[in-house]
């Protein structure tokens, strides 16, 4: 069997690279998530029959073009189906619609 965590690494730094994405999402209660020994990648399950990726995606791209992308390189890697899921959409008018102010807007919530 693959290694679990360097596949979700793969898939969450090819999710990363897909343009439109802005950054990996935890999910509503930071559920989706590979663990490792001292390690957490948010945003990526992965199992032994599927798997799945939560994205923030640029409200400018196309969603389902992003998310067709995003799946088709994470099923590439991990060899599996996957469902992508887009959290939330940023805006790159609004101020505060950078990956970093969306990390912490999702903390607080």
């Amino acid at each position: 069997m693959p290694d679990t965590t360097e596949t979700a690494r793969q898939v969450a730094a090819a999710a990363l690279a897909v343009p439109g994405v802005w950054e990996m999402h935890p999910g509503r209660f930071g559920e989706v998530a590979t663990y490792a020994p001292g390690e957490r990648i948010s945003g990526v399950r992965v199992g032994v029959r599927s798997g799945e990726v939560h994205i923030v995606t640029d409200l400018t791209r196309n969603l389902t073009i992003v998310g067709e992308e995003v799946r088709a390189a994470a099923e590439r890697l991990a060899g599996v189906p996957f469902v992508v899921t887009v959290e939330d959409i940023a805006t790159a008018t609004d101020p505060d619609s950078t990956p970093d102010a969306l990390s912490l807007e999702t903390e607080e919530r």
